[in-house]
């Protein structure tokens, strides 16, 4: 039986293949990167590997990844308030942030409702949402989950709790192709989708 390498060059390896999009021989390549840089440029990558687990957490209102208690947007007062756009993951919400066309605030799912994969309604700020909605001053929820098939269902599912509450919920438009992800949408077609978003 063939013994599986060991040393730090090999755990090394086998950690960075474990990043998503990262195949053997990137690992490998990268692996080799690193042991030519210097000791202040790797300590460097180590300290920041460090940070984001010590010092990133969720923001209290809205769930995005942040290093203080609310992010920045929620503690910008001059954002409205009176509208949550509710998205996936915190990628999806920089997406959005970088066409500029929305001025309110968001709330960071940290996933989709997918039950072959066990992901149900415990396991994402569905709760929260709720909460905030129900805490009032909320007048419109914007659905922007992805244009796939779980993400129109946890719109939907989203959408019957939130119906009851009063508020007006709204979809982003179809400008986005179907199966895709707000994060490889360009900046045009995120603002139409916001400008042309409709009723549930």
């Amino acid at each position: 039986m063939e013994r599986e390498p060991s040393g730090p060059i090999a755990r090394l390896v086998q950690e960075l293949g474990k990043l998503p999009g990262i195949g053997p021989k990137t690992a490998e390549r990268l692996t080799h990167h690193l042991l030519a840089a210097s000791r202040t440029q790797v300590y460097a990558l180590a300290d920041a590997l460090r940070a984001i687990k010590d010092s990133v957490r969720q923001c209290r209102q809205c769930c995005q990844l942040t290093e203080h208690e609310l992010c920045a947007i929620c503690a910008d007062p001059r954002r409205d308030a009176s509208l949550i756009c509710v998205v996936e993951q915190p990628r999806d919400l920089a997406a959005l942030e970088r066409a500029g066309a929305y001025r309110g605030l968001y709330h960071v799912l940290h996933g989709r409702l997918a039950p072959l994969d066990n992901i149900g309604p415990e396991q994402l700020t569905i709760d929260r949402l709720l909460e905030r909605v129900r805490k009032g001053g909320v007048h419109e929820v914007i659905m922007a989950t992805n244009p796939t098939l779980e993400g129109d269902g946890t719109a939907l599912y989203l959408s019957s709790l939130l119906a009851p509450l009063g508020v007006r919920l709204t979809r982003l438009a179809r400008g986005l192709p179907s199966g895709s992800g707000l994060e490889f949408a360009n900046s045009q077609m995120l603002v139409d989708a916001l400008e042309g978003r409709r009723s549930f």
